[in-house]
């Protein structure tokens, strides 16, 4: 008989011990950890909230800086390099001087042209220095001469016939007097058309004059526009001919990004729109544009849409040419949660975060979204909950303490 009882303890024990194993308390991995969590020591965290914020939509492309303007600067006259004021690099402004031709040959021929033009202005009875070029025709010396012999013959024919018709003088003198009365007319209106040809005259010696003045004014060599120069090309000492390039200048702000979007992401681009722009060679530094241009169509061959951004290139620091990395900000969506991207920890392809509960760590697996600069989009995860940013390797479970 008490072999037989303990043979029906047995499956009651087994039940017991499975009941204790299973649904009686916590697996023994569980356990474990939630051991050694509580041997850890407390850490100390920096703790961010989630918070709801509009996930903005950006487009990122690379491209080129380019000069807004580039200039090849040359001299419209002939005439030998005196002075070259700049180099390569060198800083200039709107309208400084930047190179000089030898000026003794234009200085002889404005003399020259100044006393020419004195002189058809005494020919006209006006005064050697003066601007006012206006006369009256009738009171010119010539004409009035011309306008007494013609006066006076006239007068004489008019004698003349009245003597004829009294039979006083013969027919033949009339003749005479009409011949000449047509002389006299003849010479007035010659007279009339000499001083006319001295107007014309006068006006071409002006024009010389403003010639002569203009190629001496393009001897000397301006900047025009503030920027920097970018090529020397000539030497002093040089004979140089019209339209010879002697500098390359170029602006240096704003300075021009062409960007080559493809169409899948060109939706929503619109002109004024903000550009974020990163150059390799500036340690990660942004600088500030906006969408300044776009083509109307897109490119057959690559599928993409080119755009042209004006970049604030104020203090100096990009350069033409450069390789640069444009984001556009193209529209925002609804409020959605996000959290800092710090806070996330990957493990075997699950992502998870920690959040705070009693001072001690609680992990929560969660979905991530769209990253948006040092945010991401998560699921899971109400508003202002407390996250851990830098878990690195804090468990569940183990104290926390959050920085001041």
């Amino acid at each position: 008989m008490k072999f037989r009882f303990t043979l029906s303890l047995l499956p009651l024990l087994a039940v017991i011990i499975l009941i204790n194993g299973c649904g009686g308390g916590a697996s023994p991995a569980s356990a474990s950890r939630d051991r050694s969590a509580i041997n850890l020591p407390v850490k100390e965290v920096s703790v961010g909230r989630a918070e709801l914020r509009k996930l903005v939509r950006r487009v990122n492309a690379p491209g080129t800086l380019a000069a807004d303007e580039q200039a090849t600067l040359s001299f419209k006259v002939a005439g030998r390099l005196e002075k070259l004021l700049v180099d390569l690099g060198t800083q200039v402004k709107k309208g400084q001087v930047v190179a000089q031709l030898e000026t003794n040959d234009f200085k002889v021929r404005l003399d020259q042209t100044e006393a020419a033009l004195q002189q058809a202005r005494v020919r006209l009875g006006l005064p050697p220095q003066g601007t006012d070029d206006r006369i009256d025709t009738e009171n010119m010396a010539l004409v009035r001469q011309a306008r007494a012999l013609l006066d006076e013959a006239a007068q004489n024919r008019e004698r003349t016939r009245q003597l004829v018709r009294q039979g006083i003088q013969p027919e033949a003198e009339l003749d005479r007097v009409e011949s000449a009365y047509k002389v006299a007319d003849s010479r007035y209106q010659d007279s009339v058309e000499e001083v006319r040809n001295r107007q014309a005259v006068l006006l071409q010696r002006r024009s010389e004059l403003a010639i002569a003045r203009q190629q001496l004014a393009e001897t000397t060599l301006y900047a025009p526009f503030n920027g920097a120069v970018r090529e020397r090309l000539v030497t002093v000492g040089e004979f140089l001919a019209p339209g010879i390039p002697a500098i390359r200048v170029v602006r240096l702000h704003p300075l021009r990004l062409r960007l080559e979007v493809p169409e899948r992401e060109a939706e929503g681009i619109r002109a004024g729109q903000s550009v974020k722009v990163t150059v390799d060679d500036q340690f990660g530094q942004s600088y500030s544009g906006r969408v300044a241009r776009l083509s109307p169509a897109f490119d057959e061959q690559s599928r993409s849409l080119i755009i042209e951004a004006e970049v604030d290139n104020h203090n100096g620091l990009l350069r033409p040419g450069s390789f640069a990395r444009a984001e556009i900000q193209t529209s925002s969506t609804s409020e959605v949660i996000m959290i800092p991207a710090s806070a996330i920890v990957n493990f075997a392809g699950i992502q998870k975060i920690f959040t705070i509960k009693n001072n001690k760590a609680v992990e929560q697996n969660v979905l991530v979204g769209r990253r948006d600069g040092d945010w991401v989009v998560v699921e899971g995860v109400p508003a202002n909950t407390p996250i851990v940013l830098q878990p690195g390797s804090l468990v569940t479970g183990q104290g926390v303490k959050v920085k001041s």
